[in-house]
Formats: C-alpha cells, sequence, structure tokens
C-alpha cells in the first residue's frame, strides 16, 4: 500500500471547537454525534488517528485555523477573532493542544519539526510491522492557515521554535493579502511578512490567497511554495469563486518546484454543489478529483507536483465527498483511478504522499 501524505487537516480546531477525539475510531464518533449540531455544522467525520493507520498515512499537515468574527455562522460560535490579540491566542491554544497530543500520547502523534525528525519517523514506519490497536505514530507537521495570529514579525521567531514550519497568509482577506471571498493583492504588511518569513524559511501556502496576491507572491518570495489544498480552476468554468487555482498559479508553484494538494470535496470538484441543497454525492465520482491530479500533471509534465491536502473535517464530512469515500482510508482508491489512466505505480505513488515528503526532506530545518 501507498504511503500516504496528506496536506491540510483541521485536527485541533475541530477537537477545540467540537470537543471531537480523534483517538476515537470513525464510527464511534458518528454515533456519538448522531443528530448533534456537530453534524449540522461540520458532518459526520471522515478522519481519525485509526483511519490514518488504515490509510497508511504517515503524515498530516495539522494546521492552526480561527475565523474573523465577520464570518461567524451564529452568534456563540467558538473560535472567531475580533483582533489580532485574539487571533493570536486562538492559534497558540491550537499549538498547545498538538503538543500535549505529542507529550500525552508520544505512541500516536508525533511533530515533525526538523529532517532528523522526519527521517526517523520514516525509519519508524519503515522498520515497524505494527498494526491494528498498536499502530504507529502519526506525524504532524505545523501549518499556519491565515497568518493574523503573528502579530508582530518579531513574533515569527517564537512560531518557528514552537514547531509550525508553514503559513498561509490568508483564509478570506486578512491584513497581510487578498483572500478567499475577499480579492485583493499583496498588502505592504504582507510584503514584509513574506520577507520576515523567508529569514527562517518558512514555507509559503498560497491557498486561499487571491491570484493578484499569490501571483505576486510568486515573484517574491524567496522561500519554499506550496499549495496544501486547491483543485484546479481550468477545472471548475463559472464557479464564481477565487478559491480554485488558475492555471498560472499552478505554473507558478511548479516553477517553484511546489506541489499541489487536491481537496476531495464536492462543492470544489462541480460547480453548483451544495449539499445544502440537496445535492447527492453520487453525483461526483472519485474520478473527478484525478481528473485534478491529472490536470496539474498534464501542466507539469511529471507526476512531481501533485498530491493530495483532503481538508477533511474542514467545514464538510462524509456527505460532501464523492461516494467512494466514506472515511480518509479511501483515499488509496485513487491508485487505481489514476493506474487505468496509465500512471505507473511510481507516479502513484509520488501523488498519494512522494511529493509531499520529497519537499519535507528539502524543506524542514
Amino acid at each position: 500500500m501507498n504511503l500516504l501524505v496528506d496536506a491540510h487537516a483541521d485536527i485541533a480546531y475541530n477537537m477545540l471547537k467540537y470537543g471531537r477525539d480523534y483517538t476515537r475510531p470513525v464510527a464511534e464518533t458518528r454515533t456519538l454525534e448522531a443528530g448533534s449540531h456537530t453534524v449540522q455544522e461540520n458532518g459526520d467525520t471522515l478522519i481519525s488517528w485509526y483511519e490514518y493507520q488504515r490509510a497508511n498515512i504517515a503524515v498530516i499537515f495539522s494546521t492552526l485555523f480561527a475565523s474573523p468574527i465577520r464570518f461567524r455562522s451564529y452568534e456563540t460560535e467558538k473560535l472567531v477573532y475580533k483582533n489580532f490579540d485574539e487571533a493570536h491566542k486562538l492559534y497558540s491554544e491550537q499549538l498547545d493542544v498538538y503538543h500535549r497530543m505529542q507529550d500525552e500520547m508520544p505512541d500516536k502523534f508525533n511533530i515533525l519539526a526538523s529532517k532528523r525528525d522526519l527521517e526517523l519517523h520514516l525509519d519508524h514506519w519503515a522498520s515497524s510491522s505494527a498494526q491494528g490497536g498498536n499502530g504507529k505514530p502519526l506525524g504532524m507537521v505545523i501549518l499556519m492557515e491565515g497568518a493574523e495570529g503573528i502579530r508582530e514579525l518579531s513574533e515569527l521567531e517564537m512560531w518557528h521554535r514552537r514547531g509550525v514550519r508553514l503559513i498561509g497568509p490568508a483564509w478570506v482577506g486578512t491584513r497581510y493579502c487578498g483572500g478567499w471571498k475577499e480579492p485583493g493583492p499583496l498588502t505592504e504588511d504582507g510584503r514584509k511578512l513574506l520577507n520576515a518569513m523567508a529569514d527562517f524559511n518558512f514555507t509559503l501556502d498560497l491557498s486561499h490567497m487571491d491570484e493578484r496576491a499569490a501571483v505576486e507572491a510568486l515573484d517574491v518570495y524567496e522561500g519554499p511554495i506550496v499549495g496544501t489544498h486547491a483543485n484546479c480552476a481550468a477545472l471548475m468554468p463559472n464557479s464564481g469563486t477565487n478559491r480554485h487555482f488558475t492555471d498560472r498559479i499552478i505554473e507558478g508553484i511548479i516553477e517553484r518546484d511546489g506541489v499541489v494538494g487536491v481537496v476531495p470535496f464536492n462543492t470544489y470538484l462541480k460547480v453548483g454543489w451544495q449539499l445544502s441543497k440537496g445535492a447527492s454525492r453520487d453525483e461526483v465520482p472519485l474520478a473527478v478529483l484525478a481528473n485534478h491530479i491529472d490536470h496539474i500533471c498534464q501542466i507539469a509534465g511529471d507526476s512531481l507536483h501533485a498530491g493530495i491536502g483532503s481538508d477533511f473535517d474542514g467545514g464538510f464530512g462524509v456527505q460532501s465527498v464523492p461516494p467512494e469515500i466514506d472515511t480518509v482510508s479511501d483515499l488509496q482508491k485513487l491508485v487505481s483511478l489514476l493506474q487505468a489512466r496509465g500512471y505507473s505505480e511510481a507516479d502513484t505513488s509520488n501523488i498519494l504522499g512522494g511529493n509531499w515528503l520529497a519537499r519535507l526532506k528539502r524543506d524542514l530545518p
């Protein structure tokens, strides 16, 4: 089975907002949450430590995320911020969660902050035959999604010291750049942020950045660049959103030897698909996700720049993903879909995890 890397998982956010316990099997969480507000808002869970084991997922990019209060869905919503101090506090609390997970359950969770961490982690995965309940630790690379938790540029040293390795300046628009639903270019603060990030060789995540901001970032940022979770705008014509990557952005990431992680979310795979309007999962087979992978590979001329960034449990659940997927472990079904299109075993190994691992081996300190 291919070793898999998932470049986007809002683990700490969901633990703090919904009380989800990702050490429980998915089936148990679904039973406990049946009929709850959590399911109404976020769908039935797709991920757990056990499912990561079944999926042969060795590494995830674990996010720090919070929403500005102007985008809250209801009055009492948790994990929203009114100002940069509140954002800083929320992001810090989520980072604390990851460190506690590692400290309290080192057999299950392991923060990967250096090349040495990754090397030891992958050696353990390669040498261990542990399965089932014993399992192997899940490697977590920390990704800050939306950078408003960075109040001052001097704080970058602290975030780096505590293990953050990727930063995406946008979710919606931020003080640093235009973003999803709130388009615009890099701001002067954004340019200063990128300049300071390069001093620590943070990986820049273009996901959620508006195209104008992303194009400039590709020109000016001196460190590594990726897109952890975004699909192809060319395959979503007239979608009316700036959430997807244009070919221009995909080409720019490829030129910088980065990776684009595709998202198995039906709304990002079929224009107009909305669960709230009664759309069926069956309208969006997993082959549609393979189309996005193939599009990236066709632009690149190879299989070295496509990956997976599932964003599972990131505002959607099993009700909103292709029908072949019941949990994250079903991402392995992409192998046969890609091989049917002529992709080799080496190609599928690259796409499911090898490409992300290659960048981590290159870019971690």
